[in-house]
């Protein structure tokens, strides 16, 4: 199995050497460097197109790789029960789901998963108790501070879909910040549906598709299933359709 190791490549010049003009060595550290980046894009490359990513681990017995799925969507639900059947409480539960997901996020880069969507939040959920919506908010924001960087190292790239104008100020500051960090990275695409539903995902590619019309971009004419389909939030991966749902 291939795996990756990033490092710098020291440039060392021999006693021989010092008399070469500086802008020399210059070119030779340049030539060096780019003739790495290079080789390292082409396998990197060639790693993807054989259907793994860099750095995956092996599968467990049982699983074949041409089998495993590139987009695994799961829905985070259970949580209060999960909670109440333990005689928790509910925060108890949730906490419990956000472990969870770790664990998932970790499964899905190792078994080389490409997309993971989770719907974390339904855009139907703010009609929950003020206190628990307050307390699911707060541990967003705790999740992302804790887990951004090390998400960052491990190449996963953060996407979050959904109506973000009804979130707190500083949780959309911190999604805001956390796509940027990480919108770079390919092994894994993490995908956190927050105030998110599929009514609320045709309503707004309806809007989005009627204001192109009224600003004379496109045509009623013009409208079909593909335009639809390219409005819709989901579209933010090269995989946009779940090959599981859990």
């Amino acid at each position: 199995m291939l795996s990756f190791r990033w490092f710098p490549i020291p440039v060392q010049l021999s006693s021989q050497s010092s008399s070469i003009h500086p802008k020399s060595q210059l070119r030779v550290s340049s030539s060096l460097h780019n003739a790495a980046a290079t080789a390292l894009r082409q396998e990197v490359k060639e790693c993807l197109n054989d259907g793994f990513a860099p750095g995956e681990e092996a599968l467990p017995a049982g699983l074949r790789r041409e089998a495993m799925p590139r987009h695994v969507a799961v829905i985070m639900d259970g949580n209060v029960r999960w909670a109440r059947r333990r005689g928790l409480p509910s925060g108890a539960g949730h906490q419990a789901g956000a472990r969870a997901l770790r664990e998932l996020v970790d499964l899905s880069r190792k078994w080389g998963i490409r997309v993971l969507t989770v719907f974390a939040f339904s855009y139907d959920n703010w009609v929950r108790p003020k206190m628990e919506v307050e307390f699911l908010m707060s541990l967003f924001e705790g999740v992302i501070k804790s887990e951004i960087n090390n998400l960052a190292r491990e190449g996963i790239r953060i996407s979050v879909i959904g109506d973000s104008s009804k979130l707190p100020d500083s949780l959309q500051k911190l999604i805001s910040d956390a796509q940027e960090k990480t919108k770079d990275n390919f092994r894994l695409q993490l995908i956190v549906a927050v105030s998110y539903s599929g009514k609320y995902d045709v309503v707004q590619a309806c809007k989005s598709i009627s204001q192109k019309v009224k600003d004379g971009l496109i045509q009623v004419e013009d409208i079909d299933e593909s335009v639809i389909e390219q409005e819709l939030e989901t579209k933010c991966t090269e995989f946009p359709y779940p090959d599981l749902l859990i």
